[in-house]
């Protein structure tokens, strides 16, 4: 029996790349929409890709914590700028999102220049995978499972179960898609919202905990398996201690993922999508993405200590 944990788990992931579609422009949802099913799928390649690429663990994350007080307000906002402070070595030691952000939002606006509808879907895909990972307040933090504070569990708690459990209670409307001026400065501001609510996400949890011990877990049929999960009546209490905060944060990833590819868009020229509405992948771009997942499944790359092999914590 296993405790069920992980990331924003794959149900939310592809839901957030999904709905976010929907927040698009006509002239770029023609396109979108038609593709619709390969972007929300697509949507969990990042997390599969971190145990078959050497690099791929920390672009899901940053440990602001280690850099210091007030880190999230006075690291360096610029890639290179912070290389030159911190080395590339020791920063993809405590994780890199809010700069590999920029970069997918770079190569997705190059993609849109070139019209490359196989580079555009999957780097839009990426892009949201990446958006959605830093609206994650343990994605801010060395403590990311509660491994420091006897917590252990309650990263898959906060972005997998509760998601899964209350989603159809949450509102999406959540607006068109908006152009930003700088999507590096915007990078960052997503992880200032997100590193302000670690200590409620920990503090909530650790008094609920205390209250309700025996009732925290039971367990699930999950296919053929028996997993231990947060019970659903102990999920409920956490879910209204948070007041909102996970709705909140599920709502925003929506929004600045269809924010950043509507930015990408403009910033390329505003090219006609329409024309590449019949785009379909060829036998050897299939053939790739079945060689891909097989190379996954393989799990060959070591990641972090207290993650689970099932949607994973960064």
């Amino acid at each position: 029996m296993v405790l069920l944990c992980g990331g924003w788990g794959f149900f939310a992931h592809k839901k957030i790349n999904e709905l976010a579609v929907y927040t698009l422009p006509v002239k770029m949802s023609v396109f979108y929409k038609s593709n619709i099913e390969y972007i929300r799928e697509a949507a969990v390649n990042p997390d599969r890709r971190r145990y078959a690429v050497v690099d791929e663990a920390p672009r899901h994350f940053i440990d602001l914590d280690v850099y210091g007080d007030s880190a999230v307000y006075k690291l360096p906002r610029y890639w290179q700028d912070a290389v030159n402070k911190y080395g590339e070595d020791s920063l993809k030691k405590h994780g890199i999102v809010p700069w590999h952000i920029y970069r997918v939002y770079n190569q997705l606006k190059e993609a849109f220049l070139l019209k490359d509808p196989e580079r555009i879907l999957r780097l839009s895909a990426d892009l949201g995978h990446y958006v959605a990972d830093a609206h994650v307040p343990l994605h801010t933090t060395q403590n990311y499972d509660g491994q420091l504070t006897g917590q252990i569990g309650i990263h898959g708690f906060w972005e997998s179960r509760l998601p899964e459990l209350f989603f159809d209670d949450y509102d999406f409307f959540v607006g068109k898609a908006e152009y930003l001026a700088n999507v590096q400065l915007a990078a960052w501001q997503i992880l200032i919202q997100s590193h302000q609510a670690v200590d409620s996400v920990l503090s909530f949890e650790r008094e609920l905990a205390a209250l309700h011990e025996n009732n925290k877990y039971n367990f699930e049929t999950k296919g053929k398996q028996t997993v231990k999960v947060f019970s659903e009546s102990y999920s409920k209490h956490y879910h209204e201690k948070l007041d909102g905060m996970v709705e909140r944060q599920f709502r925003a990833s929506v929004k600045m993922t269809g924010n950043i590819w509507f930015t990408a868009w403009v910033d390329a020229g505003q090219p006609d999508l329409k024309s590449l509405i019949n785009y379909k992948p060829s036998e050897e771009e299939l053939a790739k993405r079945k060689q891909e997942l097989l190379l996954w499944k393989e799990r060959n790359i070591t990641t972090r200590e207290h993650e689970s092999t099932e949607n994973h914590p960064h």
